[in-house]
């Protein structure tokens, strides 16, 4: 996740950059996708998750034990997600038992058209945020979500949040069919009220993957950059509360640089550069983890076809800590990439950017990842520095070496 605000902020009110983190020794924050079960039926959905019941999902105590152990870990922050997390049965026994091992920051990644029904129980919990995704205005979003009146629902939980002084922030996965959306998308943030606005890059996985065509064309993406870091930076100039957050495409954090190192002086856009080399971008399989919800460890959400191991028979603990080779190399920095990736100047920020797109695309995971929009001459890559697709045959039975 690439914070614009707050790498926004530090123009205004510069801080200390941090140190990188050692690989090694990192608490990952973990997205836990408690059942595939969902009454929507969205087109980018990375799960592929219906309204059905799924088998071989963890039970109650299975569930509770992974809940124990990611406290005795000491991750920093657990995200509650889906399928639709709030039509898992024990839902609310979960996230109970974590606020009462008092986790540090607590989450909930929902559709939001179940939130306004249970708003009380959620704002009894203390959510530290409320996620909710929309994915255009009105019958826009329903297209998308597949489900008539689920616009309408969403927003009557975000109006629900906001009554009961939950923070609650809205997801936006941009495409060719949407894009045109964004500014009435941020213009409601500002309406109703809302904490956070997320703009997601799609990602080939799941559904996504089959409509990797929507993708949009980077003309496009570079349009909407121009809007968030404008409206970024009438929020944080104005003082203005809202969070403007990207995600899925760490090109984002150089794109901003270069815009830092266009308006303002040498020493504030070499400040910046620091903190955004500290970030580091791409954290898959370093600062950010998923458990599904058959209990398999995955290096992000979008990594389901490779598998660290289960939480049925180890607890996520060990299974992060261990000898793993995909998130050994994963962690690496810099990572070794090809094509422009490998080439670029800005690897320290952007870390790779996404590797399962360049996966899903050329079958290698360290190829160049194709919804980079920066252009060669913007990155420093010379012009003959071109994609070599060089297919994985790796072991399809065995997930773990898979991609060895």
């Amino acid at each position: 996740m690439f914070r614009l605000t707050q790498y926004m902020r530090e123009l205004v009110a510069p801080t200390p950059a941090r140190l990188r983190a050692v690989a090694r020794g990192v608490k990952p924050v973990v997205i836990w996708n408690l059942t595939r079960r969902c009454n929507l039926r969205c087109r980018h959905c990375y799960t592929t998750s219906a309204d059905v019941p799924f088998p071989g999902e963890l039970t109650h105590e299975q569930a509770m034990a992974v809940v124990d152990d990611l406290q005795s870990f000491g991750i920093p922050a657990l995200i509650l997600s889906g399928g639709e997390p709030l039509s898992r049965f024990d839902f609310f026994e979960i996230a109970a038992r974590a606020r009462d091992l008092g986790f540090r920051h607590l989450s909930l990644s929902t559709n939001g058209t179940k939130v306004a029904a249970h708003i009380d129980r959620i704002a009894e919990l203390g959510f530290d945020y409320v996620g909710i995704s929309l994915d255009g205005i009105g019958a826009m979003n329903d297209w998308f979500r597949g489900v008539d009146g689920a616009y309408f629902e969403a927003l009557q939980g975000v109006r629900a949040c906001k009554a009961r002084g939950v923070k609650v922030g809205l997801r936006f996965t941009i495409t060719e069919d949407n894009a045109s959306m964004l500014p009435a998308m941020l213009d409601l943030c500002d309406n109703e009220g809302v904490d956070k606005f997320y703009l997601s890059h799609l990602v080939y996985a799941g559904r996504g993957d089959k409509h990797r065509g929507e993708d949009t064309a980077h003309r496009c993406t570079r349009d909407a950059m121009d809007l968030l870091i404008d409206r970024a930076w009438s929020a944080v100039s104005q003082d203005q509360p809202l969070e403007i957050v990207t995600g899925n495409n760490d090109a984002d954090a150089v794109y901003f640089l270069q815009w830092v190192e266009r308006n303002f002086d040498a020493d504030r856009a070499a400040h910046v550069q620091t903190h955004l080399a500290a970030w580091g971008g791409n954290s898959s399989g370093l600062g950010v983890a998923n458990i599904d919800p058959q209990g398999k460890v995955h290096p992000d959400t979008y990594w389901s076809d490779y598998t660290v191991g289960s939480v049925k028979q180890v607890p996520f603990s060990a299974l992060w800590t261990g000898d793993d080779r995909m998130l050994a190399t994963l962690r690496q920095r810099p990572r070794p990439l090809k094509g422009r990736c490998g080439s670029c100047a800005f690897k320290e920020i952007c870390g790779g950017n996404t590797r399962i797109r360049a996966l899903q695309v050329s079958g290698d995971p360290w190829a160049e990842d194709p919804a980079c929009y920066m252009t060669n001459a913007e990155i420093g890559v010379d012009e003959a520095a071109r994609l070599v697709v060089t297919p994985f045959r790796g072991k399809s039975h065995d997930p773990v070496h898979q991609f060895s």
